[in-house]
């Protein structure tokens, strides 16, 4: 379960204005947030290292290497990777040729984990890691030599070179073989306080999950995306207005148009997404007839997609801290050591490090 990214950045105001500090706009806490996660992210393989040298109690909750484990597992994930050639590319590897993933895994790799060989008869092998020298060399003995039973990997350059070569690419067709798996951490997303702008500047938040290529959502976002503005023969509020796009091949978006004026003179002054829908991209144009809205024949509202219109090239769309929910109270902390910096109050800073130390120590000892 993930930390709520509107309640550690409410709360983390909240400590800061109590005195009167300062104030964080949420740019900076996005990308101080993000920092404070890796960091955290980084510190579990070292801490999971250190407890698994330290005895440990076996009562439920309190094995701290499984509680490690746990927090790392959120990260955990197995793929089949990409078949290149001669090599199998990482988990997420971008064709520079198109921009895309050949497999659809859009993950950012962090670090490997394991090789496994899915040999015959649903046997699965470990391949083991071998450096350059003894990658090679062991291929020149036929007692050494690796087999379908012994695989073996080359791990360099961010490409995985597999012996025997014998097994590569085996049981399926391009672009994706399911003879080997890749077990791996992948980096946390960055987090992302999304959020909209009332009439009175003030930051309002925006819940909906981002997606970068997604549609803005909420009052007004594609009000300045009309093309054309019909005169509407009522004025009114319409809601549920679903639509395709009339060029490209987006479905499913949902909105609400808010029309001013008088029956027959009426005209479009707000258009409000309340689903997002999918496939849409900048460029596309959205046809919704009047007769769908309350109007006639002639009356077709139409909207032109722009890159602002979308999560990617603007401030909707959050994203929450990924980290363990057990984590939220250590994330804040680490935090506000940050903010202390940004509005340069030492007292923030100590009181900060002072309790970051004190959590560490006794999680070590």
């Amino acid at each position: 379960m993930a930390i709520n990214v509107n309640e550690v950045y409410k709360t983390a105001l909240l400590i800061l204005n109590k005195e009167q500090r300062g104030y964080v706009t949420p740019n900076e806490f996005n990308k101080i947030a993000t920092q404070v996660q890796l960091q955290m992210f980084e510190n579990y393989a070292e801490e999971l290292n250190q407890q698994l040298r330290i005895p440990q109690a076996d009562a439920d909750y309190s094995d701290r290497v499984m509680n490690t484990d746990e927090k790392l597992s959120v990260f955990k994930e197995i793929d089949k990777p990409y078949y290149n050639t001669d090599h199998y590319e990482l988990p997420g590897w971008i064709d520079p040729s198109t921009g895309t993933s050949p497999t659809g895994n859009t993950d950012t790799f962090y670090r490997l984990g394991a090789i496994v060989y899915n040999g015959l008869n649903g046997k699965q092998l470990e391949a083991q890691r071998l450096q350059r020298f003894d990658f090679y060399n062991i291929q020149n003995s036929p007692l050494t030599a690796s087999t379908t039973s012994f695989p073996s990997y080359l791990y360099e350059s961010d490409k995985i070179y597999i012996s025997p070569s014998t097994i590569n690419g085996q049981y399926n067709a391009f672009p994706v073989y399911n003879n080997i798996s890749v077990s791996y951490l992948r980096k946390p997303k960055n987090c992302r306080w999304g959020y909209s702008e009332g009439s009175l500047g003030q930051y309002i938040y925006d819940s909906t999950t981002y997606g970068a290529s997604l549609i803005n959502t909420g009052t007004g976002t594609l009000t300045s995306s009309i093309s054309t503005n019909p005169t509407n023969k009522n004025a009114a509020v319409t809601t549920g207005v679903n639509q395709s796009a009339t060029s490209g091949s987006g479905t499913g978006i949902e909105v609400t148009i808010t029309t001013i004026g008088s029956p027959g003179s009426a005209t479009v002054t707000s258009v409000s997404v309340t689903d997002a829908g999918s496939g849409y991209v900048s460029g596309d144009t959205i046809t919704f007839s009047g007769a769908s809205f309350g109007g006639g024949v002639g009356d077709d509202l139409t909207i032109t997609l722009t890159v602002a219109n979308f999560n990617a090239n603007s401030t909707y769309g959050s994203t929450d801290i990924e980290l363990h929910v057990s984590e939220q109270t250590d994330f804040i902390i680490k935090l506000l050591f940050y903010f202390g910096v940004i509005i340069n109050d030492p007292n923030i800073i100590q009181a900060a490090v002072q309790e970051s130390r004190a959590d560490e120590i006794n999680e070590k000892s």
